[in-house]
């Protein structure tokens, strides 16, 4: 495995593992245990973090000059980053939610 490889899959890993902490985030509220959402979201957010940071860190390379190359692999990193994004985003507004409840 090439150093792009490993760092799109530490990309999918961190992003994935924050996805499930999300979804179990918001299976906790549903069952009122407020005090495990929180944990869940701030673990989901430390792995989100890491996973940005490593795009990021990406994105510096390429504007500095250094060709950053493309793949199917690296689309799907992205895509895998960008999703849970917005799941982080619609989560946050779904407790808001459960919590107003």
């Amino acid at each position: 495995m090439d150093e792009m490889e490993s760092i799109c899959f530490q990309i999918i890993s961190n992003a994935g593992t924050a996805r499930s902490l999300l979804i179990e985030a918001l299976q906790e509220a549903r069952e009122g245990n407020f005090d495990e959402v929180e944990n869940k979201m701030s673990e989901a957010n430390k792995y989100f973090s890491e996973a940005h940071k490593i795009h990021g860190k990406l994105i510096q390379k390429e504007a500095q000059g250094e060709p950053v190359p493309f793949s199917l692999l690296f689309m799907h990193a992205e895509d895998q980053l960008m999703s849970t994004e917005t799941i982080r985003h619609l989560t946050k507004e779904l407790l808001f939610m459960y919590k107003r409840l």
